[in-house]
């Protein structure tokens, strides 16, 4: 999970065009939601990793995706396609919100629980 949200964190820098049009237009400052987004990203997943921090940074991880659902939900109400970029299957945006995002809440909340068995 640590090198998962590293990777995701790093590539909110070199890729911003793929995660600006999947803010929501009430939010002001899309550039610095996009910037926040991946320093939390890049900080929880180093905080994974690091066992002292784990439970801590499992904790922000359930909080930051809980902050996501939103672009999530904004995705769907679009069509689930962005023009001249990330454009799937409407269904495909559902199970994203659905099952997938509580998916990885869960996984966030069990290392939390279990800060040793996470290896």
């Amino acid at each position: 999970m640590g090198y998962f949200y590293l990777i995701a964190g790093i590539n909110h820098f070199l890729t911003p065009e793929f995660y600006l049009p999947l803010i929501p237009p009430f939010f002001s400052h899309p550039d610095l939601i996009n910037t926040l987004s991946g320093v939390a990203e890049i900080l929880l997943g180093l905080g994974i990793l690091y066992f002292p921090t784990r439970t801590r940074a499992a904790w922000g991880v359930v909080l930051m995706l809980l902050a996501f659902i939103p672009a999530h939900v904004y995705f769907i109400q679009i069509g689930s396609c962005i023009e001249e970029g990330l454009c799937v299957s409407e269904w495909i945006g559902w199970v994203r919100l659905m099952i997938i995002h509580p998916i990885l809440i869960f996984w966030a909340y069990w290392i939390a629980k279990n800060p040793r068995i996470y290896g």
